[in-house]
């Protein structure tokens, strides 16, 4: 059993969750303008993992007949059986009954809304079936994790936390476009959408870029909201080199660094903005 678990959570890349988890504790900060109760933190953490991974391994289930057929998905473990299909659905079921018990810890509201979330996040899984813009229902559900974590502190929504999400949904699409690039004949041969294959290369590129500088403005804005100060501005430019680096190692004509800029340069954008938001709440 701890085996069919260690390769699940490989499966999923549970180590991954670390994308969206700084933009969840990002929001619960600013939420509580300053440290949310240990309490809070638990359950919020709870709430992603449980989250995350419901979302992964109904995903790798939903998708288990494309990547058997896709040359780069085609060695995961549900194509090559090392897991059932009826194993992932029991952890899926886990994890999403882990996200329920964490949002009636939290507060009514976490809770009611709790099925929506899931429901979105389930629901990206069938979309690049029928529509190219996948990616923007894949950052609505990323979204919800910075929306989560207000709700969770404050048990309603406001302006800033909206913001964070609209800043969240640009920045997962943004990089998910350029995943996407890896795809894009698999994509064009079987009849499944993205922008990629709508688009091509050169667009797709030119929409990532797009994206990501909505987030930026997004982020920028922020500021104007609450009362942050310099170290979170120092965060944000941070992260606008990065982001600027992210897009100068991904070229139409060289798509050698796309993994590292997909897979290293978001997990430091993410983790940037938490650090230096947390030091301008407690300094």
């Amino acid at each position: 059993m701890f085996k069919k678990i260690q390769i699940i959570l490989e499966m999923i890349k549970f180590e991954h969750t670390i994308f969206a988890l700084p933009f969840a504790f990002t929001a619960a900060l600013m939420a509580a303008n300053g440290l949310p109760s240990w309490r809070q933190i638990f359950w919020i953490t709870a709430a992603m993992v449980g989250a995350r991974s419901a979302a992964m391994g109904f995903n790798r289930w939903a998708d288990r007949r494309i990547d058997a057929e896709n040359p780069r998905t085609k060695m995961r473990a549900l194509p090559l059986g090392l897991v059932s299909p009826q194993q992932v659905v029991v952890f899926t079921a886990v994890a999403s009954t882990l996200f329920i018990i964490a949002a009636y810890e939290l507060n009514p509201l976490a809770l009611y809304l709790s099925p929506i979330a899931l429901g979105t996040v389930f629901f990206y899984s069938y979309t690049k079936r029928f529509t190219f813009l996948s990616h923007a229902f894949l950052g609505l559900a990323i979204a919800g994790a910075p929306l989560g974590a207000w709700i969770a502190v404050t048990g309603r929504l406001n302006a800033p936390a909206l913001v964070l999400g609209v800043a969240v949904l640009f920045w997962l699409l943004g990089f998910d476009v350029l995943y996407a690039i890896q795809d894009i004949d698999f994509d064009r041969k079987t009849g499944l959408h993205s922008i990629p294959q709508r688009f091509g290369i050169r667009r797709s590129l030119w929409m990532a870029r797009i994206s990501h500088a909505i987030t930026m403005t997004a982020l920028f804005w922020i500021s104007t909201l609450l009362p942050l100060d310099g170290y979170y501005m120092a965060g944000v430019i941070i992260a606008l080199c990065l982001i600027v680096y992210e897009h100068g190692l991904v070229k139409e004509n060289d798509l050698s660094k796309l993994n590292t800029a997909f897979f290293n340069m978001n997990g430091y954008i993410s983790v940037a903005i938490f650090i230096f938001t947390l030091c301008d709440v407690l300094l």
